[in-house]
C-alpha cells in the first residue's frame, strides 16, 4: 500500500524554490499493482498530447499494455534483466515512439522528434504526479525487438519503455534493488549547468 514514508521518500532539496510536484517527481521501482483508473490515463495522455513541438509536429506515439494482456508481456519481453527485476509490479507498461520523418514536408527528416517526444514526456510525467502516480522512464530494453514486435514503420522509433502506477513499498523489492529505492536524490549545481558570457563560466545570477 501507498503510504506517506514511501509517497514521500525521494523529494528533492533544490536550491532554489520549485513547483512541488517537480520536487515530488522520480522514478520509483517498487509499484504496487492497483490499476490505473481509464480516466487518469485519459488526463495524463492528453497533457502529453498538448506539449510543444516543432512546426506543430507531434511526432509522439504510445503503445499501452495493461497487467495480464497480450501488449503488456510483449512490452516486458524487451526490458533487459534487470528491468524485469521490478517492472512487472507496474499495472501499466508503454512505450514511447517518434516519428522522425516530417509529416508537412514529406521526404525530410525530423530533427526534432526525439526533442519533442521528451517534451511529451515531460507533461505527461507531471500530470501522472498531479494524479497521485508515478512514471519510470527505461533505456535498457531492446528497442529493435519492441519495434518488430509492434510492426512499427520504418520511420518511427521506439525511444523509452516506461511503467505507470501507484507507488508500492520498497520492501516488496529484490533485494538488489531496495537501497537505490530509498537513497537519497543528487543533482549537480546549477553553476555547472548555466552559464553566461563563456561555456563554463557559472550565470551571475545563480
Amino acid at each position: 500500500m501507498q503510504t506517506t514514508e514511501t509517497k514521500h521518500i525521494k523529494i528533492a532539496s533544490p536550491d532554489y524554490d520549485i513547483m512541488p510536484l517537480i520536487a515530488q517527481r522520480w522514478s520509483p521501482r517498487a509499484f504496487d499493482g492497483r490499476q490505473v483508473e481509464k480516466e487518469k490515463l485519459q488526463r495524463i495522455f492528453e497533457a502529453a498530447r498538448w506539449s510543444p513541438s516543432s512546426s506543430n509536429e507531434q511526432p509522439w506515439r504510445f503503445i499501452l499494455g495493461f497487467k495480464g494482456d497480450e501488449t503488456y508481456e510483449k512490452i516486458f519481453s524487451t526490458l533487459v534483466e534487470f528491468n524485469q527485476l521490478w517492472a512487472g509490479s507496474a499495472p501499466v507498461l508503454f512505450l514511447a515512439i517518434a516519428k522522425t520523418s516530417s509529416a508537412k514536408s514529406p521526404g525530410k527528416e525530423n530533427k526534432s522528434a526525439f526533442y519533442d517526444l521528451g517534451q511529451a514526456m515531460a507533461y505527461l510525467t507531471l500530470q501522472a504526479m498531479h494524479e497521485g502516480l508515478y512514471v519510470h522512464q527505461m533505456g535498457g530494453f531492446d528497442t529493435l525487438k519492441a519495434a518488430e514486435l509492434f510492426a512499427l514503420p520504418h520511420d518511427f522509433k521506439v525511444v523509452t519503455a516506461n511503467t505507470i502506477g501507484f507507488m508500492g513499498s520498497p520492501e516488496n523489492l529484490h533485494p538488489n534493488l531496495k537501497g537505490m529505492e530509498t537513497s537519497a536524490r543528487e543533482r549537480k549545481a546549477l553553476s555547472a549547468l548555466v552559464f553566461t558570457e563563456a561555456f563554463g563560466q557559472p550565470a551571475n545570477f545563480l
